[in-house]
């Protein structure tokens, strides 16, 4: 019969050694780990600094434009020269129209002749505004498809498209009271803004 320390004293010599070759693996392991691991890190920390420099690009080129949207904003302020509000008796758009009479296109001729004898580098915005008739959808393209007319005939009569620029302000910026027939057809109209 074994007594049972010697049983103890057997177990420990025999978990002493498992311990001590499982060490022995266990170290070879964590340093196989330890380097596979060490490669992943070095591939994901170069695609961290990839990225890192292409948001920091991205960020470069972002703030590049703003800077040069804001100095073009403050280039354009002050620069304003006259406008022309073509809305008087001559001028007048019919309801849910965008075409030019006959009076229209007269006007719109001296506007040209006069662009062109001032012989100045200047820029049109051609503002198109309806009366508060109707949907706001309907009447933010009424107002672009006025501008758009104005902007195409001025063109064929001799001012380069690119110093032509369109917005519709549909009803949103009316110079008289929408109660009225007189109202709504001051509020159908077209502004010709001049910058230089």
């Amino acid at each position: 019969m074994i007594h049972p320390t010697s049983k103890v004293l057997i177990a420990g010599a025999a978990l002493l050694g498992v311990v001590s070759l499982g060490g022995c693996a266990t170290k070879k392991f964590v340093r196989e780990e330890v380097a596979v691991v060490g490669a992943k890190t070095d591939v994901v920390s170069g695609r961290v600094d990839t990225v890192e420099t292409r948001v920091a690009s991205v960020e470069g080129t972002a703030k590049d434009a703003l800077d040069r949207a804001t100095a073009a904003g403050k280039l354009a302020e002050g620069k304003f020269l006259y406008s022309e509000v073509l809305q008087d008796d001559g001028f007048k758009f019919g309801v849910a129209k965008a075409v030019l009479t006959p009076e229209m296109e007269a006007r719109l001729d001296q506007f040209a002749e006069k662009l062109k004898a001032d012989n100045r580098n200047v820029y049109i915005e051609v503002q198109g505004h309806t009366d508060a008739t109707g949907p706001k959808d309907f009447n933010y393209k009424l107002g672009e498809e006025r501008a758009e007319v104005v902007r195409r005939y001025l063109n064929q009569h001799g001012v380069p498209l690119n110093r032509i620029s369109t917005i519709s302000y549909g009803p949103d910026s009316p110079v008289a009271p929408n109660k009225d027939r007189a109202g709504r057809q001051a509020n159908r109209r077209v502004v010709l803004v001049v910058l230089a």
